[in-house]
């Protein structure tokens, strides 16, 4: 059975019907869509990126695709690793170099928030060099979950990772995250099922530090034990940032406009939004 058929056949309720759930769900592409594919090199983007070929080829969805590499300034046993998966797949990729790790390295005070910027900078011009409206990466569901607890146990706020982005500065240019739905457990089961050795973190500050040392190694082990007794608490979790009650929040913001809970207070509306009888 070749690889397209294991994700469709094996795959099928797990992965392969989560994307299109995904794609119809938030509206991720439209026919004419021309995506530029970011491949990291992990096994999340490789899976997305064969996905998203398979969908193409079959012209599911009318649109094409750029599957390209950016080379932040990995090792060269990364990028041998990165050309023999993508090989291995059958993904046209084209490779990128670029000097992100050393600019990240020379930086003081957050690396991690430095690179992440220099990245996303970097993917949004390449898209629109291009020619491509649309730049797609590989965030799963769990990245979804764990971003909502980071956000809240050390960000100071509720937010989430969202479907889909417009670009603040590159006009035309949307963000599509297409595994959006799929679990990450499900994603290393194809991995390992097929034999596949994908590149891990290569960053040169979380190799020095160690993977789980992050917040969001902190916050990967927290959920870990809450699952132990509660096994849907990441579906909890996750429909809790789908049933926002405005009123029960202290305050909320809708970019630079800010509301609080006692513009309304006063008015004597009760949780359900309609007057109290007086």
């Amino acid at each position: 059975m070749n690889i397209e058929n294991i994700i469709i056949k094996q795959y099928g309720k797990t992965i392969w019907s989560k994307l299109h759930k995904a794609i119809k769900e938030y509206e991720l592409i439209q026919t004419g869509d021309k995506i530029c594919v970011c491949i990291s090199g992990g096994k999340d983007s490789m899976l997305m990126a064969k996905c998203l070929q398979m969908l193409e080829k079959h012209g599911t969805y009318g649109f094409s695709c750029k599957f390209i590499v950016m080379d932040p300034g990995y090792s060269e046993e990364n990028l041998i690793k990165i050309k023999q998966n993508a090989e291995k797949l059958g993904i046209p990729v084209e490779v990128y170099s670029t000097r992100i790790f050393e600019s990240t390295e020379k930086a003081e005070k957050n690396p991690c928030f430095l690179c992440a910027r220099l990245r996303r900078g970097w993917l949004y011009k390449k898209a629109q060099e291009l020619g491509c409206n649309k730049i797609a990466l590989g965030h799963h569901f769990d990245d979804v979950i764990e971003t909502i607890l980071m956000g809240m146990l050390y960000g100071l706020q509720v937010q989430t990772m969202m479907p889909k982005l417009h670009s603040e500065n590159y006009e035309g240019v949307h963000l599509i995250r297409p595994l959006y739905l799929v679990r990450e457990n499900d994603i290393i089961d194809w991995a390992e099922k097929n034999g596949l050795e994908f590149i891990r973190c290569a960053c040169r500050v979380t190799e020095k530090k160690g993977e789980g040392s992050s917040k969001r190694g902190e916050v990967k082990r927290l959920l870990a034990e809450m699952r132990k007794n509660n096994p849907a608490v990441d579906m909890n979790i996750f429909r809790s940032v789908e049933n926002v009650n405005l009123q029960t929040l202290i305050s909320y913001h809708k970019g630079d406009e800010y509301h609080s809970f006692l513009e309304s207070f006063d008015e004597g509306l009760t949780l359900k939004g309609t007057k109290i009888k007086q």
